[in-house]
C-alpha cells in the first residue's frame, strides 16, 4: 500500500500522475515513484521520501508520454529505499506494476522466479508480479498472461500496469484493496486510482472496480472483465468530494481545520434524522431490515483504532437505553477468535471511517458467510463495507485528510447516539426520553463550538506538558473510552508515550507508575459515575502525579484536586463523549506541534489501512 493512480489520454501523464499522487499524500507514505510508456519505452522515476522529491527529479529531467501509472508506497516488504519503491519493473523493462496489498505466497513465487532465472532487485512482493507477467507474455498478449497470474497469487492486490507491447493500454485488477475507474468529461482520457480523492481535479465520473475483477484502460474507453474472462457491466457514479473539502481552507493543517469542523459535523449527522416531537430517529439506510432490527437480541461491533472505540462507546449506549446486550471486538481480533454468531438473533455494525479498511472488512465478510445482519457505520460513499453490508447509516463527515481521527470519531458516536433512538424506541425507551436525547443532539454543536474557543488555552497546556516523557489518561463508564482514545492521539501524532486506563483500574498495576514526572488526563465531568473518577484522582494526587482534568463548566470545586483544567459544557451522559473529547484531541494536535512533529502526517502510519 498507499496510493495508486493511472492516466491515459492527451495530457502529459507525469504532470496527472504527481497532481493524483499530492491528492493521495493524506494517507501517508514512505517513498513514491511513477512510469510512462512512450514510443515502446518505459521511462522509469522513483525516490524514497516525499512527493517533492519526486517532482524535482521530474522537473530536471522531464519525462515524456501520455500514458502512465504512479504510487506512494507504505512499507510492507523491505524497508523504504528508492529500489523498493514502486513501479517495478521486468527483467527487460517492458513491463511496470503498481500495487496496494500484499502478496502472501510471495516466498514461493520468488523462489520460482528465481529458479527461472529472473534477477530481483528489490525487496518487495510487488516486484515478482512484474517477472509472472514477463514469464507469462512470451507467447500470449498482455491481457491473456494477467489472467494467468492473477490466479496464482495469494492475498490482496490493488494493481495497475503497462506494458510496451500494448503501449495505449493500462491494466487493472483488484482483490481486496480498493480501485477505482475515472472516465474524463469528454470521455477521451481515462483514469485508474486507489482513491476518488486522486483524480476529482479532472473528472466526478467513476466506477468502482469490484473484488476480482480486471479492468483495460484505453483510448476507446474502459472494459471491465471478471477473473473467468467474462464482461461485466458497471454503473457509473459521481464523486461525492469536492476539491475545496481537499484543501486547508487556511488553516495550518488538516486536523486543525477537522477539529473546527466538528460543529458542523454532528450537524450533518443529524440533519433530517431527528423526529423531535416523538423522540424517534429517522434512518433510511435500515428502512429495509427494521423488522429484523426489531427481533434482535444481541449485536457484534468490529472496527479498528479509533472506531471501535467508537463502537465501545455505542455499546454503553445501546446497553443502557436499547437494552440489548452488545459484544464489542477489534476487526483485527474478530475472525482469528473464531466468533459464535446467531444469525436469527444477532447483528453485526462494523465501523469505519474509509469504508476500506482491510481487517474490518475481513470481519464484514466472515459475518456474512454465518449469515448474519451487517449494518455499516461508514464515512466513503461508495466505500467496500458501503457495498456489501445488508443496510447502514452513513456519518457525513466529509473528506478527513489527516491521518489521525477527528471529526469522523465525533460523526461515528454521534451516529450511535442515533442508533440507540432508533433501537431503543423499538424496546421500550419512553417518548420522553427519545425527546431529550434528540433535544441535546440539536444544541451540541454550539457546545463544541465553546470548547473550541479554548484553544488557546489548551496551546499552553500542551506546551507545558509537551517533554513529559509519559502521559495517562483514565476515565470511567462511558469516558473510559475517551480516555483510550485520547491516549491513542497523544501517541499517534506527537510520539509522547501516552496510555489510557478505566480509572477503577489504576490500583491494579498501573498505579506503580505514578510519580511527578507523569501527567495525569483525567476525565471528571459531573455524570453518574464522577464520585468514583473523584475517588481515583485522589489516588492520583497522594503520589504527585500532575493532574490535568476535563470538568463540567462551573465545576470550581475540583480546582484543588488538579493542576490544570479544560472546562466543557454539560450534556446528558450518554453523550459526553462527544464533548469531552474535543479538549483531548486539542490537546494532542499543540503537543505535537510543540515537539516540532507533523500532525497530519505522523510517521509510519497510514490514513487508510488496507493490508491485515
Amino acid at each position: 500500500m498507499c496510493g495508486i493512480v493511472g492516466y491515459i489520454g492527451s495530457r502529459h501523464a507525469s504532470g496527472v500522475l504527481i497532481e493524483g499522487l499530492r491528492r493521495l499524500e493524506y494517507r501517508g507514505y514512505d517513498s513514491a515513484g511513477l512510469a510512462t510508456v512512450d514510443s515502446k519505452e518505459i521511462q522509469l522515476v522513483k525516490v524514497a521520501g516525499k512527493i517533492a522529491n519526486l517532482s524535482s527529479v521530474v522537473q530536471v529531467n522531464p519525462i515524456s508520454g501520455t500514458v502512465g501509472i504512479a504510487h506512494t508506497r507504505w512499507a510492507t516488504h523491505g524497508p523504504p529505499s528508492d529500489i523498493n519503491a514502486h513501479p517495478h519493473l521486468d527483467c527487460q523493462g517492458t513491463i511496470a506494476v503498481v500495487h496496494n496489498g500484499i502478496i502472501e505466497n510471495f516466498d514461493k513465487l520468488r523462489r520460482k522466479i528465481i529458479e527461472s532465472g529472473h534477477q530481483l532487485r528489490s525487496e518487495t512482493d510487488t516486484e515478482v508480479i512484474a517477472h509472472l507477467l514477463e514469464e507469462q507474455i512470451q507467447n500470449k498478449t498482455f491481457e491473456e498472461a494477467l489472467f494467468s497470474v492473477l490466479v496464482q497469487l495469494e492475498g490482496t492486490f490493488g494493481l495497475a500496469m503497462i506494458c510496451t507491447n500494448e503501449p495505449r493500454k493500462i491494466f487493472a485488477a483488484r482483490r481486496g484493496s480498493p480501485l477505482v475507474l475515472g472516465l474524463g468529461k469528454n470521455r477521451d482520457e481515462f483514469f485508474v486510482a486507489s482513491d476518488p480523492a486522486a483524480i476529482i481535479s479532472y473528472t466526478q465520473d467513476i466506477m468502482y472496480l469490484d473484488d476480482n475483477e480486471v479492468a483495460v484502460l484505453s483510448d476507446s474507453g474502459v472494459e471491465t472483465f471478471s477473473l473467468d474472462r467474462n464482461r461485466t457491466d458497471k454503473k457509473i457514479e459521481s464523486i461525492e468530494i469536492t476539491v475545496g473539502e481537499m484543501e486547508r481552507g487556511g488553516y495550518s493543517h488538516f486536523m486543525l481545520k477537522e477539529m473546527h469542523e466538528q460543529p458542523e459535523v454532528v450537524t450533518n449527522a443529524i440533519r433530517g434524522r431527528l423526529d423531535f416531537t416523538e423522540g424517534l430517529a429517522v434512518l433510511g439506510g435500515l428502512s429495509d431490515v427494521v423488522d429484523q432490527l426489531r427481533d434482535l437480541k444481541r449485536l457484534t461491533i468490529v472496527g479498528c483504532g479509533s472506531a471501535c472505540l467508537a463502537g465501545t462507546i455505542g455499546s454503553y449506549m445501546l446497553e443502557e437505553y436499547a437494552g440489548l446486550p452488545v459484544n464489542v471486538q477489534l476487526a483485527s481480533e474478530f475472525r482469528y477468535r473464531k466468533p459464535i454468531l446467531d444469525p436469527k438473533r444477532e447483528a453485526i455494525i462494523v465501523v469505519s471511517q474509509s469504508g476500506e479498511t482491510a481487517d474490518t472488512l475481513g470481519a464484514l465478510r466472515e459475518a456474512k458467510q454465518k449469515g448474519v445482519l451487517t449494518i455499516g457505520v461508514v464515512n466513503a460513499v461508495g466505500s467496500s463495507i458501503a457495498r456489501e453490508t445488508d443496510a447502514g447509516v452513513f456519518v457525513h463527515a466529509g473528506p478527513e485528510i489527516a491521518v489521525a481521527s477527528t471529526k469522523a470519531f465525533v460523526a461515528q458516536v454521534t451516529v450511535f447516539a442515533l442508533l440507540t433512538m432508533f433501537l431503543g424506541r423499538m424496546r421500550g425507551m419512553s417518548r420522553s426520553v427519545g425527546v431529550k436525547i434528540a433535544e441535546e443532539l440539536r444544541v451540541l454543536p454550539h457546545k463544541i463550538d465553546r470548547i473550541l474557543r479554548q484553544e488557546e488555552w489548551i496551546r499552553l497546556l500542551a506546551r507545558k506538558y509537551a517533554h513529559s516523557p509519559n502521559m495517562v489518561f483514565i476515565g470511567r463508564k462511558y469516558n473510559a473510552a475517551v480516555a483510550f482514545e485520547g491516549a491513542l492521539k497523544m501517541k499517534e501524532i506527537s510520539y509522547l508515550h501516552a496510555e489510557g486506563f478505566a480509572a477503577g483500574e489504576l490500583k491494579h498495576g498501573p498505579m506503580a507508575l505514578l510519580d511527578p514526572s507523569l501527567p495525569v488526563v483525567a476525565l471528571m465531568t459531573r455524570d453518574s459515575v464522577f464520585e468514583k473518577v473523584r475517588s481515583n484522582v485522589e489516588e492520583v494526587r497522594a503520589r504527585r502525579a500532575p493532574v490535568i482534568a476535563v470538568v463540567s463548566e462551573g465545576d470550581e470545586e475540583i480546582l484543588s484536586l488538579t493542576d490544570d483544567i479544560m472546562f466543557v459544557p454539560r450534556t446528558l451522559e450518554m453523550l459526553s463523549p462527544i464533548l469531552n473529547v474535543i479538549p483531548l484531541q486539542m490537546l494532542a494536535f499543540y503537543t505535537a506541534l510543540a515537539r516540532g512533529h507533523d500532525p497530519d502526517q505522523p510517521r509510519n502510519l497510514a490514513k487508510s489501512v488496507t493490508v491485515e
